[in-house]
């Protein structure tokens, strides 16, 4: 059958594919800090200004606003024109935010230096997340995977680096050298990213765990279906938790103060916060192609029960012994564990449910979820400060995964079921028609 005006291309080798792979991995690597590094320079912030510290956090709401509710946008310049404008104009961003956030005084300045770098972000983290799911049909969940644990456990070896330069040099300085640095790596990186063409690739893989479909719908068609609307309530609920323990670890440490008691673990030594954010980081980043890959074996709503009811217990935990310093360290780990994942399960299922071919903007309207839950990153410091403690955050994080895991197994799954073979036979109806009229 020809395919006129299609360029056709041969399979490109495996190692060539890890190779984009590992690109992206590197570019989500540089970007990580913008999001983990964030809760060290609060206090600073807070010190030096003396600003509301629910003000301040605002400005990690802007971030995560503006690094995900314009990647649908980022994501169609990818599906369209490819990755190296997006990724090398991410970089720039990248690094021009944190500059900004050197040099800022005001809570306005910090709120334009937050607003830039979630652009940048946005821009970098949905073109590889993309990237990964075109490239790799056949390990759709680990390759999604692997990519997101860039930016889960990327900021893990300059967690004890920020923070020393934070109490040599100052903040600023952090943010001037951190940002040129990773945006100068970012940048460079963008030249060497591209995009699978067709005939590239292995074909859709199916099996009796993850039923994908194989109708490419258009980001038009997947906002109007009443599942996608499930994955995002579900991706809200699951996300806001980690979110407002990532932006405030921190803050909640001091709080029940346990940040500057010193933990042993197998023989390594440190103050707890710094062990659990070293530590937090590291799970952050694994749980992503383990899960990832766990959910190409057993499937994504049996993967995302298991983890978010997981998740649920590891808060509950927290929020009963979190005052112990060892229990902080290894409970934070814990939970950092059981939430990264959502970062592989749900690019994976949306592109699973709606196809590849316009996987960049698709899951990065999904993504979008992240930036809704960020608006609750705020309301978690109001109501700690309004009760005077954690207590009421936790148990709300704890209940929304529970209804999380219960959602993906109850709902999810026959739902998309049903879903996927009603796409599959809208295929395959004009073609086998096709075929009639042929003989």
């Amino acid at each position: 059958m020809s395919t006129i005006g299609v360029p056709s291309t041969e399979r490109v080798s495996d190692g060539y594919r890890w190779m984009q792979l590992v690109l992206g991995v590197v570019c989500m690597v540089m970007i990580a800090n913008l999001q983990y590094g964030w809760t060290f320079f609060v206090p600073e912030i807070q010190k030096t200004f003396g600003f509301d510290r629910a003000a301040i956090q605002f400005a990690f709401t802007l971030f995560v606003l503006f690094e995900t509710w314009l990647v649908p946008i980022e994501g169609w310049f990818v599906d369209k024109y490819g990755p190296l404008a997006v990724v090398l104009f991410g970089g720039v961003l990248c690094g021009l935010g944190w500059v900004i956030n050197a040099y800022a005084s005001t809570l306005n300045m910090f709120y334009l230096g937050q607003v830039i770098a979630g652009l940048g972000a946005g821009a970098v983290y949905g073109t590889c997340v993309g990237n990964a799911l075109k490239w790799f049909p056949d390990k759709r969940g680990l390759a999604a995977g692997i990519t997101a644990a860039g930016f889960g456990a990327g900021s893990a070896l300059t967690v004890a680096p920020i923070q020393w330069m934070i109490a040599d040099k100052g903040f600023q300085a952090a943010f001037l050298y951190f940002g040129i640095g990773q945006g100068v790596v970012v940048a460079a990186l963008a030249f060497f990213l591209a995009a699978p063409k067709k005939g590239q690739v292995p074909e859709v893989a199916n099996n009796a765990a993850n039923i994908q479909s194989r109708r490419n719908y258009t980001p038009g068609e997947v906002v109007r279906q009443p599942i996608f609307w499930l994955m995002y309530f579900m991706f809200v609920i699951v996300g806001a938790g980690g979110l407002m323990i990532t932006a405030n670890l921190k803050p909640i440490a001091a709080d029940i103060h346990v940040d500057k008691v010193p933990v042993t673990i197998l023989g390594v030594t440190m103050v707890a916060i710094t062990f659990a954010a070293t530590i937090d980081r590291v799970l952050n980043g694994l749980t992503r192609p383990f899960f990832g890959w766990v959910s190409d074996k057993i499937g994504r709503e049996n993967t995302m029960f298991i983890a978010f009811a997981m998740e649920g217990v590891g808060i509950y935990m927290l929020y009963l012994w979190g005052h112990d310093p060892l229990w902080f360290v290894l409970l934070s780990g814990f939970v950092f564990f059981a939430w990264g994942e959502i970062y592989s399960l749900f690019p994976s299922t949306c592109t699973d449910t709606f196809g590849s071919k316009f996987a960049a903007t698709n899951a990065g309207l999904l993504y979008t979820a992240k930036g809704t839950a960020a608006l609750l990153v705020p309301v978690a410091n109001y109501m700690q400060q309004s009760s005077g403690n954690w207590d009421n955050v936790f148990l709300a994080a704890a209940g929304a995964n529970v209804l999380a895991s219960v959602l993906a197994i109850a709902v999810l799954k026959p739902w998309r079921k049903h879903v996927v073979a009603n796409a599959r036979a809208d295929v395959t109806a004009p073609a086998e028609a096709g075929v009639a009229v042929a003989r």
